[in-house]
């Protein structure tokens, strides 16, 4: 997707943790740090000392987990010694209750185990511009997890960023014309570009699909040769479920086709007019996006842009309204897992 670029990263970050106190918790046996003192996330877990039981310590300490993952949007789990994908399962479990299946997909993933997946399948040498998991959904889920199962020779980090900063940093006339209007996405299937609908909505038959999308408050439209254009109008914001926080919540900057890598953006332009693309956004009016709003909101993702790189075993639990998050490219192998859990829905627009 969008190019992202990598800030430093490696030896300064770990420098800095370490120059910094760490505040140790008796009750839980966990020691906890920022990775640098001008970052607000992720917050980083350890064990304090020794080998901790990681899934009875979970199921013990989910409200101090909470209360963390609340404040700081993002946290980071590292040597809690999760070795396989059962013990991620159970760590989600533990904390979060049952995972989620992936529904109504919008990038290509393999599952693993369960409801247990890969990270989003693209070439190793493309960007994941920054999103929130299935924003573009009335459910969908407050918690991922990411897991590094098999650590990337190099890259392959995953970005995130506070949502509520960047809501705080959007020109306010540009804010208020988003919240006023809305934002709309259009998504087409079918015309040998992106996932099939059969994929996306995980059934064969047409009549589930217009059942599903009309519950959704999607609208449907059968093209020729078994095509299918689908297109919903949502807000940008959303309050969180929990701490009635504002956040910027949407796919409009991600599925827009100006944030494609060049490359792609040109094959496409050149095959599809703008409503036939595989995803596009506009105004829920459906007028188009200035090219100067999706530059600035670019702008906005990037600059509050952290990035980490992976240790095998660590987990990073994101809050997914409070945190975006994307994909760096990267060299060798890199086997990053992902799990959902707790359905929330949309109030009532």
């Amino acid at each position: 997707m969008g190019d992202i670029e990598i800030g430093k990263l490696g030896s300064e970050n770990e420098s800095s943790a370490r120059q910094r106190a760490v505040n140790v918790s008796p009750e839980t046996l966990v020691a906890t740090e920022l990775l640098r003192a001008d970052q607000t996330l992720p917050l980083v877990i350890r064990p304090a000392a020794g080998k901790l039981d990681t899934v009875a310590w979970a199921e013990s300490n989910r409200g101090f987990v909470e209360t963390h993952l609340l404040k700081h949007g993002a946290l980071l789990f590292r040597d809690f010694n999760l070795n396989t994908v059962s013990e991620f399962e159970r760590f989600i479990e533990a904390l979060s209750g049952e995972l989620l299946e992936y529904r109504e997909r919008s990038s290509p993933r393999s599952q693993v185990s369960g409801h247990v997946y890969t990270s989003t399948d693209y070439p190793a040498n493309q960007s994941i511009f920054l999103h929130n998991e299935n924003s573009y959904q009335r459910t969908f889920p407050l918690k991922l997890f990411f897991y590094c199962f098999v650590t990337p020779q190099q890259g392959g980090e995953t970005p995130i960023a506070d949502c509520r900063k960047i809501y705080q940093r959007i020109d306010p006339h540009i804010r208020d014309r988003f919240i006023q209007k809305k934002w709309m996405y259009v998504r087409n299937f079918g015309d040998g570009f992106g996932l099939p609908w059969q994929t996306v909505f995980q059934t064969t038959d047409r009549a589930i699909v217009e059942e599903q999308c009309r519950s959704k408050g999607i609208r449907v439209e059968w093209k020729e040769d078994n095509c299918l254009r689908v297109s919903a109008v949502l807000p940008v914001v959303v309050k969180h479920p929990r701490t009635g926080e504002m956040s910027w919540f949407n796919h409009a900057t991600f599925f827009h086709i100006s944030t494609l890598e060049q490359s792609i953006r040109e094959v496409l332009l050149e095959e599809f007019e703008e409503h036939d693309l595989p995803t596009n956004t506009f105004y829920g009016d459906g007028s188009s996006i200035e090219n100067s709003v999706l530059d600035e909101l670019r702008e906005i993702y990037r600059q509050e842009m952290i990035c980490f790189p992976w240790r095998q075993g660590d987990v990073l639990m994101l809050d997914n309204v409070l945190t975006a998050h994307g994909r760096a490219p990267f060299v060798g192998a890199r086997r990053i897992l992902v799990g959902m859990a707790e359905p929330v829905s949309r109030e009532e627009d």
